[in-house]
């Protein structure tokens, strides 16, 4: 009897409460692109009518989870991923529903390579907020790090 492994999206919403909370969609998880979409909800709305900053931060973030889980999640067994530092940028007004495309910025292989030496790699994921009309609303760089289990 064998048993399927959940999605990427599935591990991410029953480990991370705020992406049920936001009930963030989750359009893409792959090592090489994660895609996540905040829809457009009035509870979650800023003093101007779109999506609050902390819920764009949420949003980028859990993006940024999503491509490491995706890239390392073979490795969960020996290391922790933690989020270690971001910086955010909001560029334009954001309305309406938006999205977070989230890459990684450095080779999988070359961080795995690391953790093998018995490093503690850190990797940055670059992440991008788009309004539905394409505009890039926010840009969002976090660097994560793979902690030995010991």
């Amino acid at each position: 009897m064998s048993q399927t492994m959940p999605s990427i999206g599935e591990m991410l919403a029953a480990t991370v409460p705020m992406v049920r909370t936001l009930n963030l969609e989750i359009v893409e998880a792959t090592a090489e692109n994660a895609v996540l979409r905040l829809p457009d909800q009035p509870d979650f709305h800023n003093h101007v009518g779109g999506p609050h900053a902390g819920a764009m931060f949420t949003l980028a973030e859990s993006a940024s989870g999503a491509i490491v889980i995706a890239a390392f999640g073979d490795q969960l067994g020996r290391a922790v991923p933690l989020a270690v530092r971001s910086e955010i940028a909001f560029k334009k007004l954001a309305m309406g529903p938006v999205t977070a495309t989230a890459r990684l910025g450095r080779p999988v292989a070359d961080v795995i390579a690391e953790l093998d030496a018995g490093e503690r790699p850190e990797f940055p994921v670059n992440v991008e907020i788009t309004r539905e009309d394409g505009a890039v609303t926010g840009e969002m760089s976090i660097t994560w790090t793979l902690r030995p289990q010991s």
